[in-house]
């Protein structure tokens, strides 16, 4: 917009503009601007600020909360979590002697004796032999009991086993919705304060293999108890709680954090500094979490008496129902790293432009060796070489569509992505190098300070 012009007297002659401030003015002017300045600068930091300890905060309920949700909604990643322990040693061991005690309880050892004591009275027996046929109840309990266990654990350790317990956690995906929730019904059910799996199929197979191994009378077993506890806590309720709570928010909640990461990096007057410090301080949220699930699974051994599940049986559970928790949590903390030395890498440190120059130096040389060697590119590597910008940041973006769109990626995929993504920038550099033989080495920045 124009200055305001004043005219002359009575309104007649040329316009004219104001002149120049004075030496005074300018200051002031400079130091006003300077002050606004500042002030607008604060309000982006404490605004990136802000953001970034909302996303510090909700990052480890996003992996936790985008855990569960898978758990939930894909049966073939559930099937996944608890199918090593079917094929788990001491699962095997508890699920064998907790189903032997259930047989073998339903078996009236006490009647078995008292038929043999009046079969001998019956025969004329020496009373003294009558009177002492109970003593026969502990060993053949024992002998029972033996048996019923050898068949038992050949039912158990079988591949059939496993693929019964394959079929069986697939056909009841609902499981996980029950011991989350509380709601519906289905092979793994919440009782009281304890998590437990209905082990029925298991153990119809288990009296069918007993009746084939000669013990017919296993047929006339009644029905009974025929769960086996996985967690136990009085806690459930809340942890249940919790969990309705992570599975509504698990689709949304991480798009949240990187959206509020992502805007604290726009916000921030320095955008490669916030980068940084948001991969940083989420790698550190990662390690938390990391750290919490260590805790968490003392307390939960601490908490499942022997007597219910052998110790070793109950750390397996443990494991192997977290171990996708760990999986998805040490693949943010790796990309979380990765974030953090790129933008290091880009920025103006010595280290960074020592780096950066001598990968221009060695692209460069090999380039040229190519074109002297007959292998030139022209205008496509010169294209390339005048571009590097653009198509950095393509393969950059390409790389992070790739690592969202593949499913359930884990630190390997990300290290394999990253991997491709240097591989192909170093090979448009060659290119781009190769172009033509003229030209003196590139030993300037190629990137320049961030």
């Amino acid at each position: 917009m124009d200055p305001p012009r004043a005219l002359g007297p009575q309104g007649s002659g040329p316009p004219y503009r104001d002149g120049p401030l004075t030496p005074s003015e300018r200051r002031d002017y400079a130091r006003l601007r300077g002050r606004e300045a500042l002030r607008h600068r604060r309000l982006r930091y404490a605004a990136a600020s802000v953001l970034l300890v909302l996303a510090f905060v909700l990052s480890p309920l996003a992996v936790v909360a985008a855990w569960a949700d898978s758990q939930v909604s894909d049966t073939d990643r559930y099937v996944r979590t608890v199918a090593p322990l079917a094929r788990d040693p001491s699962v095997q061991n508890a699920v064998t002697d907790r189903l032997t005690t259930r047989v073998v309880d339903n078996v009236d050892v006490k009647g078995i004796t008292d038929a043999l004591s009046n079969a001998l009275a019956k025969t004329d027996a020496p009373p003294a032999i009558v009177d002492k046929s109970h003593l026969l109840a502990g060993p053949l309990k024992d002998a029972l009991t033996t048996a019923v266990h050898t068949v038992v654990g050949k039912v158990v350790t079988s591949d059939q086993f496993a693929q019964l317990w394959d079929g069986a956690n697939r056909r009841a995906h609902a499981a996980l919705v029950k011991t989350l929730t509380g709601e519906g019904s289905s092979a793994v059910e919440a009782k009281g304060d304890s998590v437990v799996l209905d082990l029925g199929t298991v153990l119809d197979k288990v009296q069918e293999k007993l009746v084939d191994e000669g013990y017919e009378k296993a047929a006339n077993i009644p029905d009974t108890d025929k769960t086996i506890p996985l967690f136990r806590t009085d806690k459930l309720d809340d942890a249940q709680d919790t969990m309705r709570l992570l599975n509504v928010v698990g689709t949304w909640l991480p798009v949240t954090v990187v959206a509020l990461a992502a805007l604290a990096v726009w916000t921030a007057p320095a955008h490669r500094v916030t980068l940084m410090v948001a991969a940083i301080g989420t790698g550190v949220m990662m390690v938390l979490l990391l750290l919490g699930l260590v805790i968490a699974r003392r307390v939960y051994l601490d908490s499942v008496p022997t007597t219910m599940l052998p110790a070793d049986a109950a750390a397996s559970v443990y494991d192997t129902f977290v171990r996708f928790l760990r999986n998805s949590t040490r693949t943010v903390l790796v990309t979380a790293v990765i974030a953090a030395v790129a933008g290091y890498l880009y920025g103006p440190g010595r280290g960074a432009r020592f780096i950066r120059s001598a990968t221009s130096r060695a692209t460069g040389a090999t380039g040229r060796a190519m074109a002297r060697s007959g292998l030139r590119t022209g205008a496509t590597g010169h294209w390339l070489d005048t571009h590097r910008r653009w198509t950095t940041g393509i393969v950059i973006a390409a790389a992070v569509v790739a690592l969202v769109l593949w499913n359930y990626p884990t630190a390997a995929c990300v290290a394999l992505v990253l991997g491709i993504a240097v591989v192909v920038l170093a090979v448009l550099a060659v290119l781009g190098a190769a172009s033509t033989v003229d030209g003196t080495e590139r030993t300037k920045d190629p990137i320049g300070p961030r």
